[in-house]
């Protein structure tokens, strides 16, 4: 298995450059071919207009969502205009309303092999961040690569995006997990090393005395370089033990599932994918 169909969503011009540019290094680096959504969102709620007021301020959502569309997509093409002419790229600009967005890319994403977003919660990113993410998931269930544009300056791309040295894989026995282990499988072999990261492992279950040692054996016959690291709970939130774990290992990526509840109870209560996402430093990719 490889990446042979990488996809990009853009809906927000600001991001767009540091977005494009990552999607593009992981096409460069799998010799696959990128597609750019550029996605402008109708945000008309209609059963609010007053009486005689729908059919202007429809017409009027509908030129601001053409027009963001339309900037997404600027951008996006003067991002690529730097990259590698090598790069086999194709732009395409869609309005979708804001009830539909979850189809439009979730639709989009069911056709390719990885979805490289950035990272939704910061100052700059509306809810379509999120929302293109989740669709990307679940809709589309494509795995996700999610990028810290803070890392990504003007012009500058992470030269081992494609080809990481050491990757954490955050391993809880969870179908979540396994499926990102699946659909990581390409960039886990790249790698120099992956460690296999288990977190307070139960103390019944099949892995109970080799907690993560079933997974590295499976690893290894892919010819991944695998080992394990078994950490104790020593933080509040799994998401703080694992930032800490990827820094003190020099990790230059994480791997692992997302969502584990339903998306209603870690909006509410929060959890360790929402947690992962707020707080990234280093890309990660997700699956569901």
């Amino acid at each position: 298995m490889s990446y042979k169909s990488i996809l990009t969503v853009v809906t927000n011009p600001a991001t767009a450059e540091a977005q494009v540019a990552a999607a593009a290094r992981m096409a460069l680096g799998f010799d696959a071919h990128l597609d750019v959504l550029a996605v402008g969102v109708d945000q008309a709620q209609m059963g609010y207009a007053y009486i005689g007021s729908g059919a202007v301020l429809g017409e009027f959502a509908l030129e601001r969502a053409e027009g963001d569309a339309r900037a997404a997509a600027k951008a996006a093409t003067a991002a690529l205009a730097e990259m590698d002419p090598a790069l086999r790229f194709s732009v395409e600009t869609v309005v979708a309303e804001m009830g539909s967005l979850t189809s439009v890319v979730g639709n989009a994403a069911s056709f390719v092999d990885l979805v490289v977003q950035c990272r939704p919660y910061t100052s700059d990113q509306s809810y379509q961040a999120e929302a293109v993410i989740e669709a990307a998931l679940f809709e589309g269930r494509a795995p996700v690569l999610i990028i810290p544009q803070t890392h990504l300056g003007k012009g500058q791309v992470f030269e081992t995006l494609a080809h990481p040295r050491r990757v954490l894989l955050a391993w809880n026995q969870s179908s979540e997990a396994l499926a990102a282990v699946r659909r990581a499988l390409p960039l886990l072999k790249m790698a120099e090393l992956v460690d296999v990261t288990v977190i307070d492992p139960p103390a019944r279950g099949p892995e109970r005395s080799d907690p993560g040692g079933v997974l590295c054996q499976y690893l290894v016959r892919h010819g991944v370089k695998a080992q394990v690291s078994v950490l104790a709970k020593t933080m509040t939130k799994i998401s703080d033990v694992l930032a800490r774990h990827a820094l003190e290992e020099g990790c230059d990526m994480m791997v692992m599932g997302a969502y584990g509840h339903s998306r209603l109870r870690e909006a509410v209560l929060g959890g360790t994918t929402r947690a992962v996402l707020e707080a990234v430093t280093i890309p990660v990719l997700m699956a569901h």
